[in-house]
């Protein structure tokens, strides 16, 4: 992993950077690097309160917004930006607004490196259009001064389609603290994590695969 200028992570819901990332922010916080991290919404329309419940309709928005400032703090994130759009309406807000929103943070931070999803290989309509504005804010900056941009991907066709991830990280020195961000967001984690523990337990080859290894595309730009 190499050392970075400032790391700017761009995901539409809290939990986003916690199942994907977040071996890889801790382990650039570990190194000193600054780490800034936009949340588009507050994944107020998620569909999980809880087990037992805990949430409600009403109640969630604000439950997911401590659930993201904790995990933040488990991973050492000092610069988080919850944005105000809309959950499961991203993909229905003017493209060229929200890159322009975007690129404003990555005029203001200058990151050397940018997280977010792939474009078209992401599942989640959200995300595709997280994606797709985090590209068009790098394509506006001049190519000898972008920043590199590394997309998590995992609908079905992103290997054969994307070919296998040119990044790989091994983030197992972190694993805990990954761990940690995945509890934090309890409300739609509760359901599944003690699950993840007795699998991790009991040294399940998958689980020990998913848990420790993180992977990227490096999107290349036109």
């Amino acid at each position: 992993m190499d050392k970075e200028r400032h790391v700017l992570v761009v995901f539409p819901h809290p939990d986003d950077e916690a199942f994907g990332v977040s071996g890889t922010i801790a382990s650039h916080v570990k190194m000193g690097t600054p780490v800034t991290y936009a949340c588009l919404t507050l994944g107020e329309m998620g569909r999980n309160m809880g087990n037992p419940p805990f949430a409600t309709r009403e109640s969630l928005p604000g439950i997911r917004r401590q659930e993201l400032q904790e995990a933040a703090r488990v991973l050492g994130i000092q610069d988080l930006r919850m944005l105000g759009y809309r959950d499961k309406t991203v993909e229905f807000e003017d493209e060229e607004k929200l890159a322009a929103n975007i690129g404003s943070i990555i005029d203001e931070t200058n990151p050397s490196l940018i997280i977010s999803f792939y474009p078209g290989y992401s599942v989640h309509p959200d995300h595709d259009a997280t994606g797709r504005a985090v590209v068009r804010a790098v394509q506006a900056i001049p190519k000898e001064k972008r920043p590199k941009l590394h997309c998590v991907a995992f609908s079905n066709n992103c290997i054969d389609e994307l070919g296998e991830a040119d990044i790989v990280y091994d983030i197992t020195p972190v694993a805990d603290i990954k761990l940690a961000a995945i509890k934090a967001h309890k409300s739609q984690t509760s359901w599944t994590i003690q699950d993840m523990e007795e699998k991790l337990k009991n040294q399940d080859p998958a689980m020990m695969v998913w848990v420790n290894n993180e992977r990227f595309w490096t999107y290349k730009m036109d």
